[in-house]
């Protein structure tokens, strides 16, 4: 008797593994013009929360995201998202483009658009991302050149 429960409690969590999601959580780094830390949280089978510590511009950043995943080109575990969310920010005083002395605080709405692979032989995920951003307070402006590659231990 024990050994049939335990073949039926290895088969059922086997194919729960079998159809899961890629992953639930992932941590991992985030490369590009700002660069940090990155983690982020399914809540569902297609909806996630990314949280991102990103530094530039002589200081850092905080984002948080709401994205929406799906399947791209009908490849397992390749997925292609998009979403939006907001950050704020303190920046440095030694930035190019600003005055010089001054520091700023930065408040705007983000969006992202980006793909990324779980990898099967290992906890591995690797994504690549287009971030725009528009800060409304604080240094204003809209910048477009935030692009990321994101290398997560996913579990």
């Amino acid at each position: 008797m024990k050994k049939v429960v335990l073949t039926l409690l290895l088969a059922v969590g086997i194919a729960s593994f079998v159809n899961a999601q890629d992953y639930k959580t992932g941590v991992g780094l985030r490369g590009g013009l700002g660069y940090g830390l990155t983690l982020k949280h399914f809540l569902g089978e297609k909806a996630a929360v990314e949280g991102i510590l990103a530094t530039r511009w002589g200081g850092f950043e905080i984002t948080g995201l709401y994205e929406v995943h799906n399947v791209a080109f009908e490849v397992d575990n390749l997925k292609w998202y998009y979403g939006g969310g907001a950050h704020i920010g303190f920046w440095g005083s030694n930035v190019s483009w600003g005055t010089t002395g001054n520091a700023y605080t930065v408040v705007g709405i983000d969006g992202i658009l980006g793909i990324e692979y779980s990898f099967t032989e290992a906890p591995i995920n690797i994504g690549l991302d287009w971030k725009p951003a528009l800060n409304l307070v604080g240094y204003g402006g809209f910048w477009g050149d935030t692009f990321a590659l994101s290398i997560r231990y996913i579990f």
